[in-house]
């Protein structure tokens, strides 16, 4: 019932805005414009995918270019759009479930309520609505995701290799995600309790029989995933210089490590009612006091290497300098490059963010899987240069996922936060638009 009522929900509003979309901006802007040539859109949407995964010399394409001659009706813009409205319905349906699965003492309800709520986080919700990979790169992710916690790990793998369609990436996560599995496979298979040596031994001879041919059959496909990580890496680092030359100039891998950064405060701020607050306050006190040495050590290596980070690796990409469209280029501008300290005076606010999230999470997660989910999230943002608040989904809804549960009113509170961002910058991207004097046609402010 509760994945009904997800469903339900998001179509609710994303069908009818997506008409609306469709009738103002008829036209492709930067999602189909952008992506695809304009040669056929369904031929190039073929194309387009291929050349996303970087494997177009392993498939055979051909017939779908000539199928795609014939059908180019079926790819408009209008129906390429929608893809993606339904991307957004499957992605609130796969947190709903991987909530439960997470949690499961947390109820269809407060999972309901949950899966509303990721549903309209700003950045996705506005992506629901243009033709661009991110939302069906989350609902790859989540699966992949749902079914590792299944112990399904050959489905699990195929929808992470799936996910390298969308954006390179997410290999990362995917090794996250299989590496984690592993560890919790592993514990299961070897449980830590407070019976006899003896019991144990009794227990583990009546076991082998009967899970011995399911271990070898799980733990091969556990093999699997992790040798199917690097092999799609090897596949992206070989074949992206072949398909991707004039994009490779503008998103040359950077050691951009103020983004990390960014991320931890741009979560922080997505999720206020789990940070600042008074009680998470006195709870980083009282974590500091706890031994007062090594607490401050912490601190002053968070604050020296953000320092480091901010002053040495903080990068200004030509796009953000120059594209106007985007609302990065405003926070940059009004926000981090105000004047030259404010850039520094935002490094207490980076260090406190990040320090909340890793006590969050420690306090239901084990130090390997926060120390590894930190990893990830610096090895998926630091290469990139350009500020995209579309490369933190993933890991921000990866947070929601295993921070605790919060009271209804804080939820319906954040929700209706969102809304008036929703819409804000749906009001802003239809019926704001300018033009610029060096180039033809509307411009629109966008994520």
């Amino acid at each position: 019932m509760g994945k009904l009522v997800v469903a339900a929900a998001v179509a609710g509003w994303a069908i009818p805005i997506a008409a609306l979309v469709n009738s103002v901006v008829p036209e492709p802007y930067m999602d189909s414009n952008s992506n695809l040539p304009h040669d056929g859109l369904l031929l190039q949407f073929c194309r387009y995918y291929v050349s996303l995964a970087y494997l177009a010399s392993f498939f055979p394409v051909a017939w779908m270019f000539r199928v795609a001659e014939t059908f180019d009706i079926l790819c408009s813009t209008t129906v390429l759009r929608s893809t993606n409205v339904i991307m957004a319905m499957v992605c609130a349906v796969l947190f709903h479930d991987l909530l439960l699965c997470i949690r499961p003492g947390i109820g269809e309800r407060k999972a309901t309520t949950y899966a509303i709520l990721v549903a309209l986080y700003p950045v996705h919700w506005f992506f629901t609505f243009l033709y661009y990979t991110d939302v069906a790169s989350l609902a790859a992710v989540l699966a992949m995701y749902l079914f590792c916690l299944k112990k399904h790990f050959w489905i699990s793998a195929m929808f992470g290799a799936f996910s390298i369609l969308f954006r390179q990436t997410n290999v990362i996560w995917i090794i996250f995600f299989a590496a984690n599995g592993a560890i919790s496979y592993i514990q299961d298979l070897y449980p830590k309790d407070n019976v006899s040596h003896e019991n144990i031994e009794a227990t583990h001879q009546s076991d082998k029989v009967v899970s011995g041919r399911d271990n070898k059959t799980a733990a091969q496909g556990l093999r699997r995933r992790r040798i199917n990580s690097p092999m799609s890496k090897k596949v992206v680092v070989s074949e992206s210089s072949k398909l991707y030359n004039s994009a490779k100039e503008a998103h040359v891998v950077s050691p951009h490590f103020a983004q990390f950064l960014y991320f931890g405060l741009v979560s922080a701020a997505a999720l206020l009612p789990w940070h600042f607050t008074p009680s998470r306050i006195l709870d980083l006190f009282h974590l500091s006091g706890k031994n007062k040495t090594c607490s401050f050590l912490a601190v002053l290596m968070g604050f020296g290497l953000s320092f480091i980070a901010v002053h040495f690796f903080s990068i200004a990409h030509p796009y953000l300098l120059a594209d106007n469209r985007h609302y990065t280029f405003y926070i940059w501008r009004k926000v981090i490059q105000v004047n030259w300290m404010m850039k520094y005076m935002l490094i207490p606010l980076y260090v406190c963010s990040w320090f909340s999230i890793i006590n969050i999470l420690g306090k239901s997660q084990k130090r390997v899987w926060v120390l590894s989910f930190v990893l990830s999230v610096a090895l998926v943002l630091v290469p990139a240069p350009l500020i995209e608040f579309r490369y933190y989904t993933i890991p921000f809804v990866t947070l929601v996922l295993h921070f605790p549960v919060i009271g209804n009113s804080k939820l319906l509170a954040l929700g209706l936060l969102y809304v008036a961002a929703d819409l804000f910058t749906l009001v802003m991207f239809l019926f704001r638009p300018f033009h610029w004097e060096h180039e033809p046609g509307m411009q629109r402010f966008m994520w």
